[in-house]
């Protein structure tokens, strides 16, 4: 069973969408911002609904999101008011988000989605290139030895090429495998990612990504690469 962490500032549709949940299957708990910080410490959820509606005293509604997420793993689903959508950038750390006032049916095919794209990263195994190890059962990556920090979506970016060297992949096939869906904030949040993903694990002198000029990326396919 799928758990789900909601860290809410507000009991607006709190009710109801905790009913939604139970009826959907998923195991859940609601925590205050003051709250969430020790949760995630002590019980990682598969997911979190940032549920944050009116003023938040401590932090903007978009600042919580980068203060509570920005070094995390973990998937993060935001609920945002309409008036708020111009805000949105690539670079905000959420896997997804919905507008509200949402539907609640939505809101839980959206949860599911996300967590079925994670679940289908999980092999038990690695994939080796290079200096490379992807070590897919922790998902965790290792260069030279050395394990190196990646968000939720630069993981799956690098795992998801890192599966298929040497194959091309457009920016739009790679929001489709590795999003799951169209995403709001169009093909430049590829770019955004593949560039942070780059910061992290590349060197003038070491290289695992390549850009295709007009189409996309694919990563490189003249390295020992091993997947078992």
């Amino acid at each position: 069973m799928a758990r789900v962490l909601i860290i809410t500032n507000e009991n607006k549709e709190i009710k109801e969408l905790a009913q939604g949940l139970s009826r959907a299957g998923f195991d859940f708990s609601i925590v205050t911002r003051e709250e969430a910080d020790a949760t995630l410490a002590e019980n990682p959820p598969d997911l979190v609904l940032l549920n944050v509606e009116g003023k938040n005293p401590e932090a903007s509604f978009f600042g919580l999101i980068r203060d509570l997420f920005v070094n995390d793993s973990l998937p993060v689903v935001a609920s945002i008011a309409k008036e708020r959508l111009g805000d949105i950038t690539a670079e905000l750390p959420f896997s997804d988000f919905i507008v509200s006032p949402y539907s609640i049916p939505e809101l839980i095919l959206r949860l599911k989605r996300l967590l079925k794209v994670t679940d289908s990263a999980g092999n038990d195994g690695f994939i080796k290139a290079g200096d490379l190890v992807i070590d897919t059962a922790k998902a965790e990556i290792l260069i030279r030895g050395n394990r190196v920090e990646l968000t939720y979506r630069e993981y799956e970016l690098l795992r998801f090429l890192a599966s298929s060297p040497g194959r091309v992949f457009t920016r739009e096939a790679l929001l489709n495998k590795v999003w799951g869906y169209d995403y709001y904030g169009g093909d430049r949040t590829v770019d955004v990612h593949i560039r942070r993903l780059r910061s992290k694990i590349e060197t003038d002198e070491l290289t695992f990504i390549e850009t295709v000029r007009n189409i996309g990326y694919r990563f490189r396919d003249d390295l020992e690469t091993t997947i078992v």
